[in-house]
């Protein structure tokens, strides 16, 4: 039977499509890793290869995915084009806000190099110092006329949304366990209420902060991450792991409470991603779905079709052969897009779920005349 716990209500749908009449957030600024970077990563270093972007851009566009992100279907929302990437020179429009996002980002700082830790150096304190750069410039050169910029006072009439963290959680997982990532999660949590209140301060009053993902149902921690059987939960996904990812979860959602308690004329919202992520992974079929833990586009088939050796659109000489992990031809059908990314069809879900009610802490919806 259908679930219809998060079916989207009529006055929603017509909210959204009366969003091109305008709605009361006129811009977007972005924070996050690559489940909201839009190219910012891939205007610094080599494009995402082929067959990313293959489902709504017909080719790669920086972002991980087959299609639209979250962050796209929320700017379709507030009826805005989708958020240019701070990082890319060439073909950017600001004038609705900017994306500070880049895949493999964290919140904390990371101690070594990208070369080295594989992490961003782009992490959340680096990408709201962007933001501060952005509006200083903002400031001194709309006046002069340029085109592609915003006015000055969008900055009070944005939506600040936030999806990081998942690359602090995970990064050392692996090789620490989950007793020594635990000890780092509160450093997190205060890294993302202390970006708050310094974009707070530069006039931000709207701040949309989704929560960490299942991990434990994606078909690369699967793979990667050490368990035995007795891990594994009704629907194959790690009981452990997803756990302490709801312990993290519990702890934001109380950090962001209070953030928005000290912050009494703004909006702290809590953004339960987690809920509608973790239900899809469950019930991939009662939301018009086929596949749940297992990658649409990877390598090796099987329970997973994920290969850590060789990701999405590569190609390597393992053992003697050349391994593609290449594309499924339906990527609408699943849940997972690479194993560590979701699919454009889960993201559309994801977000008429979080747009339903019952998903944010306040409730919150977008209003548009």
């Amino acid at each position: 039977m259908l679930r219809q716990f998060w079916v989207v209500p009529v006055v929603a749908l017509v909210a959204a499509l009366l969003c091109e009449a305008g709605c009361e957030y006129e811009g977007i600024f972005n924070f996050g890793d690559s489940n909201s970077d839009t190219g910012g990563f891939w205007s610094v270093f080599p494009e995402a290869p082929p067959p990313n972007g293959m489902t709504y851009f017909k080719h790669p566009v920086g972002r991980a995915s087959d299609g639209r992100l979250i962050i796209d279907f929320i700017a379709e929302r507030i009826g805005i084009p989708y958020v240019s990437p701070y990082l890319k020179s060439i073909g950017s429009d600001y004038r609705h806000g900017a994306n500070f996002a880049t895949l493999a980002s964290t919140v904390r700082l990371p101690q070594t190099s990208l070369f080295v830790s594989g992490l961003s150096p782009f992490a959340l304190p680096i990408q709201v110092n962007q933001l501060k750069h952005f509006k200083a410039q903002v400031e001194n050169l709309y006046s002069e006329g340029s085109t592609n910029l915003p006015p000055p006072d969008i900055f009070g009439k944005s939506l600040y949304t936030f999806y990081i963290g998942q690359n602090d959680f995970t990064s050392d997982l692996a090789k620490n366990g989950i007793t020594e990532v635990k000890k780092t999660l509160s450093q997190v949590i205060s890294g993302i209420t202390d970006a708050i209140k310094d974009l707070y301060a530069l006039g931000g009053r709207a701040f949309f902060v989704l929560n960490l993902a299942p991990i434990g149902c994606y078909p690369s921690f699967l793979v990667e991450l050490p368990h035995g059987d007795k891990d594994i939960d009704e629907y194959g996904c790690l009981i452990s792991y997803n756990d302490a990812v709801v312990e993290y979860n519990d702890m934001l959602h109380d950090a962001l409470n209070q953030t928005g308690h000290q912050l009494s004329d703004a909006k702290v919202i809590y953004v339960d991603s987690h809920k509608a992520l973790l239900e899809l992974f469950q019930h991939p079929t009662s939301h018009g779905l086929k596949y749940g833990t297992v990658a649409c586009c990877g390598n090796g088939g099987g329970r997973y079709n994920f290969n850590p050796q060789v990701y999405c659109g590569n190609t390597k000489f393992i053992n003697g052969q050349n391994l593609t992990a290449s594309a499924c031809n339906d990527p609408e059908n699943y849940v997972s897009w690479d194993g560590v990314h979701t699919t454009e069809a889960a993201n559309k879900i994801i977000v008429d779920a979080i747009f339903s009610g019952d998903f944010t802490d306040p409730p919150f919806e977008i209003q548009c005349s």
